[in-house]
């Protein structure tokens, strides 16, 4: 469960980046990625306690659907949501969709996962893809996230640390492609020498600021509904609550505080023109 919980999570927050990349909105702030995970913990739980079969985390086809529709209001998304639970109480609806033919379903799976996918490649427009560094890279993340999953899912009996624990813990971990992809993108991304330009940090970075220069928007795109927002604005204590927008985490503190303290370091002393010596003598 653990294990699933965590590739869940990693899954989510590229869901989360990926929803935003294609609807416009600025790059999800920490405090809205806890606040989404925060909640899908919460389905979950409800979940388990009503009996469902299965957990609640972010549907990757969704994120196709809002590129193919051009459609990504929060009205339409709840509304959608609401028609769905309403429809579900009856079992006519449901069984109008098995008799779905396959074909059909496979056409809107191979467009909304594509949708996905492209949406993922396209973040890579960042880096410098002239680099065999990043070529490498690329291409060593996309082949073993495509192909170990793969044998795991068909040899994993050969998974033996002794530990039966561990063995089921690895076995979801590496059989998931999103993980092993990902997991070895970054160890090889920040292993092997590239410069800030190759890797394309930089101009993420001024991506970044230019969409927190505009602070209203970013407000209107991640923070509670403005009555909610009003109310949680006069205290204090949500500046410690990881999923309210004015959440300050400990580490961006204690940077904070480490950049305020060498600000206050005296500097050493600039030696003084000969010319205003003379002057003021």
């Amino acid at each position: 469960m653990m294990s699933g919980v965590l590739v869940s999570m990693i899954e989510s927050i590229g869901d989360y980046y990926a929803c935003a990349r294609i609807s416009g909105a600025p790059p999800p702030p920490a405090h809205a990625i806890n606040r989404g995970i925060g909640v899908e913990g919460i389905g979950c739980l409800l979940a388990g306690a009503i009996g469902g079969s299965s957990g609640v985390t972010s549907y990757s086809e969704n994120i196709g659907t809002i590129g193919i529709t051009k459609i990504a209001s929060r009205i339409v998304i709840l509304t959608s949501g609401i028609i769905m639970m309403v429809l579900g109480c009856f079992g006519k609806f449901g069984i109008l969709l098995v008799t779905m033919p396959d074909p059909i379903v496979g056409g809107m799976f191979l467009m909304m996962f594509g949708m996905v996918a492209a949406v993922g490649l396209s973040n890579l427009q960042h880096i410098n893809l002239e680099s065999s560094r990043n070529l490498m890279i690329l291409g060593v993340s996309l082949f073993v996230g495509l192909s170990l999953p793969l044998w795991i899912q068909a040899n994993q009996a050969d998974i033996n640390t002794g530990n039966a624990e561990l063995d089921q813990v690895l076995g979801v971990l590496l059989g998931s492609n999103m993980f092993v992809g990902g997991f070895i993108g970054f160890v090889l991304d920040n292993t092997i020498p590239g410069t800030p330009e190759e890797r394309g940090i930089i101009k993420w970075d001024n991506i970044v600021d230019s969409k927190a220069e505009n602070t209203s928007e970013s407000f209107d795109t991640y923070s509670f509904p403005r009555p909610i927002q009003k109310l949680v604005d006069r205290w204090n204590w949500p500046v410690y609550v990881p999923f309210c927008p004015a959440y300050n985490s400990y580490i961006s503190r204690l940077v904070k505080r480490m950049a305020a303290c060498c600000s206050c370091r005296k500097k050493p002393t600039e030696p003084v023109p000969k010319q205003s010596i003379e002057t003021t003598l």
